[in-house]
């Protein structure tokens, strides 16, 4: 990975439970705020104030669908692929890989939900 992470700030964040259950949820699907909300039985503020820690830090990503109704909303889906921490010769290396799936593939999952 070419930019720099910020462990502290990587690990501070993998240590709220809030953030991890909102990466473990919408790693299976993408989900709403108000879904996560239920879920993880936290207030929409809480929710919201994580997913913007986790926007970000690039762990998750926040996607536009359209609801039947014409109307529009957010869902958030993991974008943390991998996590990998070592120790080697004196200092920690964090590794992180993201799943970020290419433009061709979101804009044909962005037409198949407007039909």
């Amino acid at each position: 990975m070419s930019e720099e992470i910020d462990l502290s700030r990587i690990l501070a964040i993998l240590d709220d439970e809030y953030a991890r259950d909102i990466l473990t949820h919408t790693s299976v699907e993408p989900m709403s705020a108000s879904t996560l909300s239920e879920r993880c039985d936290a207030s929409l503020p809480t929710i919201y104030r994580r997913l913007e820690r986790l926007e970000e830090s690039r762990l998750v990503t926040e996607e536009t669908e359209l609801a039947p109704d014409g109307n529009h909303y957010s869902v958030y889906s993991a974008n943390l692929d991998r996590f990998e921490l070592s120790l080697e010769e004196g200092s920690f290396d964090l590794e992180l890989t993201y799943r970020e799936e290419d433009v061709a593939d979101r804009f044909t999952r962005m037409w198949e939900g407007m039909r």
